[in-house]
């Protein structure tokens, strides 16, 4: 993967006044301009400013605005009834027609785009040391080091192979510099420990300086509030999140058990309550007090007024049927807050409400704009599947704490139906996020609920193919 250094792309931030709400302002972004490194360096607000729009690239439609949430990824997990037509190559686990692979070469893209700032602030960081505040520079090298890691991670689930295909087997290219570099491809273990050595790097700095972990209390006036609002950045607990993802991935139960427990225990993230879901003008409807990582997206309104909720604006919008929503993933049980709270019927169509942006003017501005990429229940489904082997009593016990936080009675959990129980639990809870396709590559299923039609490891529907581009730039051996 090439990079070239001449300039550094940020999104500028706009001036706003300190008010209650500037918690947010550090990730309400907008495209600017070029700036010259040694420009964009000279303050710490200048290395705010450049974390700030790699953020913001993450949150674009491209990445996690649509396509790595609801949107290609939705329709890989099989998710979906109804989509735009343009997926129709993601549906069929075809990856050649035109839309299919300009969609997918400028995910590429994006993510590598945004390594490429995070590396170069990464360069830059060590010797301006001295120009920051107290903390601010631990906490600003190691949120870039976890981007770092978590960017990477996403390509690997996205191009590589999994662990459970081949952990030997070339994958993509683990980029640790800004510069003219070609960078190798990589094997998938060999790259996994390239993610987990940036996370535990980024971990060891949070854990000295984030507000999260250390109790200092922030208020607006501490640097213009800079460290409020831990939630939308890459905090302590969620490279600790991130921690026990990796290493579920990898096969290392006994951290993966290690890191979801800390989290877990901190009782940094409480489940949602029923009294903040249930009035549908003030819901928290993308329950956002479990929210260990979520992004900022400014125009979230946007997005789900053209994709996800019926309106004059809306185009190619998707949708469940009844049978499909009440019956496949919610088991008909009409008193799971999900089914509640998160979906509303229009025209015999069932809608995801889970980012809609409501109007009301009391709505809290915490509950604003979130895309999820890292939740509380999450950390439970990582324990159970690590202590399914050897404590099922308490591998149980996790499974049945999000169903009773989702006002479900909990159920028998034993050996012979672990598997199917959490492989239900997951799907309902992480519909529209980007998450069903990752977790049944994991396994390396050879085929998903409503995809029996296709053999996905036989069609090698599970790595994505890298950008033509990549074969004639840097001769790339086929990641697939």
């Amino acid at each position: 993967m090439k990079t070239k250094n001449n300039y550094f792309i940020i999104f500028l931030l706009p001036v706003l006044l300190v008010t209650a709400v500037s918690c947010n302002k550090w990730l309400d972004v907008r495209p600017k301009d070029q700036v010259k490194d040694n420009e964009m360096f000279a303050s710490e607000t200048g290395f705010k400013e450049a974390l700030s729009g790699i953020y913001g690239t993450l949150a674009t439609e491209t990445l996690y605005g649509k396509e790595l949430s609801f949107g290609m990824l939705g329709v890989l997990g099989m998710e979906w009834e109804g989509a735009s037509l343009a997926y129709e190559g993601e549906r069929t686990y075809d990856y050649t027609p035109t839309a299919t692979v300009s969609r997918i070469d400028a995910i590429w893209a994006q993510l590598y785009f945004a390594i490429a700032n995070t590396n170069k602030l990464l360069s830059a960081i060590d010797e301006k040391q001295q120009m920051f505040a107290p903390d601010n520079y631990k906490v600003i090298k190691g949120e870039a080091l976890a981007l770092r890691a978590f960017i990477h991670f996403e390509v690997l689930r996205l191009f590589g192979a999994s662990f459970a295909e081949n952990p030997d087997k070339i994958a993509v290219p683990y980029v640790t510099a800004y510069s003219d570099q070609v960078f190798p491809q990589l094997s998938v273990s060999a790259f996994t420990k390239k993610v987990i050595d940036d996370l535990v790097a980024a971990e060891a700095l949070l854990k000295q300086s984030d507000p999260i972990i250390t109790g200092r209390t922030i208020t607006t006036i501490d640097d213009d509030g800079y460290l409020l609002n831990r939630q939308v950045h890459l905090n302590y607990y969620a490279v600790k999140g991130l921690l026990a993802r990796v290493y579920l991935y990898q096969g290392t139960k006994d951290k993966a058990l290690e890191c979801a427990t800390e989290v877990i225990n901190s009782n940094k993230f409480p489940w949602v309550k029923q009294d903040n879901i249930v009035v549908s003008t003030l819901a928290d409807l993308s329950f956002s007090t479990e929210h260990l990582f979520a992004l900022n997206v400014s125009n979230l309104t946007a997005i789900t007024q053209s994709y996800l909720i019926p309106g004059q604006a809306a185009t190619n919008l998707f949708s469940y049927s009844r049978d499909l929503l009440f019956t496949a993933y919610f088991d008909n049980r009409s008193d799971d807050y999900r089914w509640l709270y998160q979906y509303a019927e229009s025209a015999s169509s069932y809608y995801l409400l889970k980012y809609n942006q409501l109007t009301t003017a009391a709505w809290p501005e915490s509950y604003k704009n979130k895309i999820c990429l890292l939740r509380l229940s999450e950390m439970y489904f990582i324990a159970a599947e690590c202590q399914a082997a050897t404590n099922m009593t308490a591998a149980a016990e996790k499974i049945n704490t999000i169903r009773q936080r989702r006002g479900v009675p909990a159920v028998t959990i034993d050996a012979n139906n672990f598997s199917a129980v959490e492989a239900a639990e997951f799907r309902r809870e992480f519909l529209g996020e980007g998450q069903l396709f990752y977790y049944y590559k994991r396994m390396n299923r050879a085929s998903i609920p409503r995809g029996s039609d296709f053999n996905l490891v036989q069609l090698k529907a599970y790595k994505l193919p890298m950008p033509r581009a990549e074969y004639e730039n840097a001769s790339r051996v086929d990641n697939r």
